[in-house]
């Protein structure tokens, strides 16, 4: 037998932090659902917890409730335990995309406590060479408006031609509450100015077209729904995200072209604290008048971000006549992963995945005849140094020339 008698609402009281060392308390509590003198809301409290997780900046975060002063009130403890957010780190390894590599980086994830992050990355690989400087304020003015901006400059060698581009972006996002508290919209500025170079001798028109200086100046539109628990392995919630973006035209420059994309990413949270992730991707690229469309705005599929197993880039619609990838106006990507604890402090995770894609040219229809698909598995560690991913795919169906799978590696990164 259940008496139950209905008192007073309860409001919060006095909110504390601690456990902070470095980060300020300012980062932590707008990150607070619950405000003191609001109404006690346990989905808000709940909502709390998942916003500090997802920073990235603790290694656990505690809510502990107690009566306050008065029956109507009920205070609140926010315990943290704040993880090394400051690296530096020197590697080495091997990728489809870099071939042999070694990486210096500098960064920090909550610069000076306020939670802004600023990186500084160097990679030497045998095929590229790559420079960037990138800051992020997440609160601009103490505003939920995140400022973002990076300089570059990387070169890159692909089968049939070289390119050294240089440049920045520039970007704005703004949280949408006409849709959830999930739920951000951003504005972004690209500008990349491109050299192409080393064009093989008998490579596709298309490809010797675009050699020489190719600017690209471009505006993205982007609405995102991100609803995981946290941004590496994540465990439960989804991604769902929509972009346009348009280059040339009143912008300048010698690309013109339209280009589509959608995502959506799901995270279901299964027995033995193991997580199944469905994902898939669409993309489309118009060429408008009065400007080009180079290769290296098309679309390609193959290494460990798309389909696992082929090399980088290597799915792709070829020219007829060269048998070069000339890359596609129209793509789709489909990802299943199981993912299952082996080094739970560690931060090590096992995955088995199944692959699927394919890329079409403009005059070529959306079909599932001839898509290209892997399966494999592999290991994840949130390391010292950020996310590792080693993981090897089987090509399901080679073709004459493809090797029948490939090991993968990686760092840095969300998945």
């Amino acid at each position: 037998t259940y008496d139950i008698s209905k008192g007073p609402k309860v409001r919060m009281g006095r909110i504390t932090v601690s456990g902070n060392k470095w980060t300020r308390d300012k980062v932590i509590r707008r990150e607070l659902k619950l405000v003191e003198g609001d109404y006690f809301s346990a989905k808000a409290l709940q909502r709390s917890t998942e916003n500090l997780n997802r920073l990235g900046f603790f290694e656990d975060v505690q809510m502990q409730t107690e009566k306050g002063a008065r029956e109507d009130l009920m205070n609140l403890d926010v315990a943290v335990q704040e993880r090394a957010t400051r690296t530096f780190s020197v590697g080495a390894g091997y990728s489809s995309e870099y071939a042999g590599f070694v990486m210096f980086q500098v960064a920090d994830d909550n610069f000076l406590g306020y939670g802004q992050r600023l990186q500084a990355t160097a990679r030497l690989g045998g095929r590229n060479t790559e420079f960037d400087i990138s800051f992020t304020e997440p609160w601009l003015f103490d505003k939920p408006v995140s400022l973002g901006a990076n300089i570059y400059k990387w070169r890159q060698e692909y089968p049939d031609y070289t390119r050294d581009s240089r440049g920045g972006a520039v970007s704005f996002g703004i949280p949408i509450k006409v849709v959830d508290d999930y739920t951000r919209g951003y504005l972004v500025y690209d500008y990349d100015d491109a050299t192409i170079e080393d064009v093989a001798e008998g490579a596709s028109d298309l490809l010797r077209e675009m050699e020489g200086r190719n600017i690209t100046s471009s505006i993205t539109l982007r609405a995102k729904r991100d609803s995981r628990d946290q941004l590496w392995n994540a465990t439960r919630g989804s991604i769902n995200e929509l972009s346009f973006e348009y280059a040339g035209g009143f912008l300048s420059g010698d690309e013109y072209f339209n280009k589509y994309k959608a995502r959506t990413a799901w995270f279901f949270p299964l027995f033995w604290d193991t997580v199944f992730m469905a994902q898939g991707r669409w993309g489309l690229v118009k060429q408008r008048s009065g400007g080009t469309l180079s290769v290296y705005q098309k679309f390609f599929l193959g290494g460990i971000d798309t389909v696992r197993g082929f090399d980088y880039q290597s799915i792709s619609p070829r020219d007829p006549e060269t048998g070069d990838r000339i890359g596609g106006e129209k793509m789709m990507c489909y990802n299943l992963e199981y993912r299952f604890p082996l080094l739970t402090e560690q931060g090590v995770v096992g995955v088995v995945f199944f692959d699927a894609g394919n890329v079409f040219t403009k005059d070529e229809s959306w079909t599932f005849s001839g898509i290209r698909k892997s399966a494999g598995g592999g290991i994840r560690w949130y390391s010292p140094i950020g996310p590792l991913r080693l993981e090897y795919g089987w090509n399901l169906d080679p073709q004459e020339g493809e090797p029948g799978g490939r090991w993968e590696f990686s760092v840095g990164g969300t998945l």
